[in-house]
C-alpha cells in the first residue's frame, strides 16, 4: 500500500500545476466517448472541473488510510446519485481520466504510474458504486423554502423543509443544493446550520463570493423566496460530534462558517451537561457577525456555553480585536479539547496552526473549509 500511495502522489506532481489543461482534456474526452453524458452537466461548466480535481486529490491523499478512503468514496458515491450516473458512466470517465493524465503529464508518465491509476480508479469506482447501491434514500430531496432573511448585501439565512421523505443528517454535515429554477444542474455544497429535527427543516447560511462563479450562492441570497423549490442531495462530511468523548469542546467559526458550529451547539443543547463548550466567532466587522444574537440566546439558556466574538477590521467593536485565529491563541492552550473549525481556507489553515502549536492531537481536530486547504 505504501508503494501504491507513493506512485499516485508522485505521479500527481506531474499534472497538478496544469489542472486547467487536465480538466479540459478530461471533459472533452468524456463527451467524445459518450455525447449523451453532456446533458447531465450544467450549460456553463465553470467550476465543475474544480470539484472533480478536489475529489481526485482527496482520494489519492487518503488511499493510505483505508478507513478514510472507503468512507469518503462511499459518501461520494451516494452524493453522485443526484447526477443520475451509472456503472457505464464510471467506465467512460475512467478511460477519459487515464487519457487526460497521460496527455497532461507528457514524457514523465510511465507504466508504473499508469497501472497505479488504473488500480486506484477501479477501487474508487467500486466503492462509489457500492455506496450508491447501499443507499435507500432518493437521489435528492425536493425542499420548499420557508423563510428567507437578508443580512447586508451579500449574506442570507434561509430555511427549507425537505418534502416527501425524511432527510437524515448529523449536526456538522453539509449537503449539495441546486436551484433548478435559476441554475439547473449546478450544485454547490453548504453546511446545514441546525441540528436534526422532527419537522425535517434545514437552515442554511449563505454568502455570495466575490468571484463571478458563485451563481448558486447569488441565487440563494438574492433571488429565492418562500414557496420556491430547491433540490438537496445526501449529507456528507465528518465534522460531527464524538458523543463518547468527555473532553471539553472548542469551536472556531469565521463568517458563514458559523453554520456547522451553530448546528453542533444546538445538538449539544439536547444532551450535554458536563462538557464546557467555547465558541469563538470571527468576522471582519460587527455588521458581519450576523449570527451573534442567536448565539447569545443559546448562552443565556446553557451555562456550559461561552461565546467570544471578534472583529478583524472594526476598531469600534466592543470586543476582541484581530483575526479569530489570533484571538483563539490568546485564550489557549486547547490541548485537552475536542476542536471544531469552520470557515475560509486561510482562516482554517491559521487556526489549525494555532492548535498544532498547542499540541492538540490531530485526531481531536475536525474542520470544514470553503475552498482548498
Amino acid at each position: 500500500m505504501d508503494n501504491f500511495a507513493r506512485l499516485l502522489k508522485e505521479s500527481w506532481t506531474l499534472v497538478e500545476e496544469d489542472r486547467v489543461r487536465l480538466t479540459d482534456h478530461f471533459y472533452a474526452r468524456v463527451f467524445l466517448l459518450d455525447p449523451d453524458l453532456r446533458k447531465l452537466f450544467p450549460v456553463q461548466m465553470s467550476g465543475q472541473g474544480d470539484r472533480l480535481l478536489e475529489a481526485i486529490i482527496t482520494a489519492i491523499h487518503t488511499v493510505d488510510d483505508p478507513e478514510g478512503f472507503d468512507e469518503f468514496l462511499r459518501a461520494l458515491g451516494r452524493d453522485h446519485r443526484k447526477y443520475h450516473v451509472d456503472a457505464t458512466h464510471y467506465d467512460t470517465m475512467g478511460v477519459a481520466l487515464l487519457d487526460a493524465l497521460r496527455s497532461t503529464a507528457g514524457d514523465g508518465w510511465n507504466l508504473e504510474y499508469d497501472q497505479a491509476w488504473r488500480d486506484a480508479y477501479a477501487a474508487i469506482a467500486e466503492k462509489m458504486l457500492a455506496g450508491a447501491a447501499a443507499d435507500d434514500n432518493p437521489p435528492f430531496w425536493h425542499a420548499e423554502v420557508l423563510t428567507h432573511q437578508r443580512y447586508g448585501s451579500d449574506t442570507a439565512v434561509f430555511t427549507c423543509r425537505a418534502l416527501q421523505h425524511p432527510l437524515p443528517w448529523k449536526a456538522g454535515q453539509y449537503v449539495s443544493v441546486e436551484v433548478p429554477r435559476h441554475h439547473p444542474r449546478v450544485w454547490r455544497t453548504y453546511s446545514v446550520a441546525n441540528a436534526p429535527n422532527d419537522d425535517n427543516v434545514l437552515e442554511f447560511h449563505v454568502r455570495t463570493p466575490s468571484e463571478a462563479a458563485g451563481w448558486v450562492s447569488g441565487a440563494l441570497v438574492r433571488r429565492i423566496k418562500p414557496g420556491d423549490l430547491l433540490r438537496v442531495a445526501a449529507p456528507m462530511g465528518s465534522m460531527t460530534l464524538d458523543r463518547a468523548s468527555e473532553r471539553d469542546i472548542l469551536c472556531v467559526a469565521g463568517g458563514v462558517g458559523l453554520a456547522p458550529v451553530k448546528a453542533l451547539v444546538e445538538e449539544l443543547a439536547g444532551y450535554n451537561r458536563a462538557r464546557w463548550v467555547h465558541v469563538f466567532y470571527g468576522a471582519r466587522t460587527e455588521a458581519d457577525l450576523y449570527g451573534l444574537d442567536r448565539l447569545r440566546e443559546l448562552v443565556a439558556a446553557h451555562p456550559w456555553l461561552s461565546v467570544t466574538p471578534a472583529c478583524s477590521d472594526d476598531p469600534d467593536f466592543d470586543g476582541e480585536q484581530g483575526d479569530i485565529s489570533d484571538v483563539v491563541a490568546r485564550y489557549g492552550p486547547w490541548t485537552a479539547h475536542d476542536c471544531y473549525v469552520s470557515g475560509s481556507a486561510s482562516m482554517v489553515r491559521s487556526t489549525l496552526r494555532v492548535l498544532a502549536a498547542d499540541d492538540v492531537p490531530p485526531q481531536h481536530t475536525r474542520y470544514d473549509t470553503f475552498g482548498n486547504l
